[in-house]
């Protein structure tokens, strides 16, 4: 399969959204995990934003129609069954280059669940409509996304959180070698590491224009 460069672009981003420190030093000596089956949720590195121009294909600055961008996100979890259930809430805060009259536009959104950084485990498109009440500027509107992950494939195996929190004497040979070295841990823990990421979906022209910026 082949990937055309904007689409390069995203998964890079995605890749980068999907960073994650689980690791965290335990003051007794070693390791400990930090962590709960629940993904975390970001907007996505590029695709948070987007421009609509009129006509569509120029990209003049005086040619801008409407912008847009996702703010205020905020995530709640339910970790309570073997579906871990996440849910991102967001706004979408919307201006028109011009006031006039009442004025609806749509928008599309999208949400994934990205596991280990790059992995495409999920993806849903939907859409947001913004009103803009007669002269104004500004339009807003609340917007979410759910998505289920198993429980079992976000949590470590028991023998490498066992790998992980092994407590380590100063005078051990291995003492000062971070486990997350070790080829069998680091992909477990990539693997059990999902994210919940949304954005605009844009068009490859939409994708440029904003990696360009």
């Amino acid at each position: 399969m082949q990937f055309s460069k904007t689409t390069a672009i995203l998964l890079a981003a995605l890749t980068l959204a999907g960073c994650a420190n689980d690791m965290e030093f335990d003051e007794r000596g070693g390791f400990k995990i930090a962590r709960s089956a629940c993904p975390a949720a970001a907007i996505a590195t590029y695709t948070g934003d987007i421009t609509l121009f009129d006509p569509p294909a120029e990209r003049r600055a005086d040619a801008i129609d409407v912008t847009a961008s996702i703010a205020n996100l905020r995530s709640s979890c339910n970790e309570g069954g073997a579906q871990v259930q996440v849910t991102a809430n967001f706004d979408v805060h919307a201006r028109r280059a011009t006031a006039g009259p009442a004025r609806s536009v749509t928008l599309p959104v999208y949400a994934t669940v990205l596991r280990a950084g790059t992995q495409i485990e999920s993806k849903q498109v939907g859409q947001v409509v913004i009103n803009f009440a007669d002269g104004e500027l500004r339009g807003t509107v609340p917007a979410s996304a759910t998505a289920l992950v198993s429980r079992t494939a976000a949590t470590l195996p028991p023998e490498i959180l066992q790998r992980i929190n092994r407590k380590r004497k100063s005078g051990d040979a291995d003492a000062a070698l971070d486990p997350m070295n070790e080829p069998a841990v680091r992909e477990a823990v990539n693997k059990a590491n999902f994210e919940l990421l949304v954005g605009f979906q844009l068009s490859e022209s939409q994708l440029a224009y904003n990696a360009a910026r």
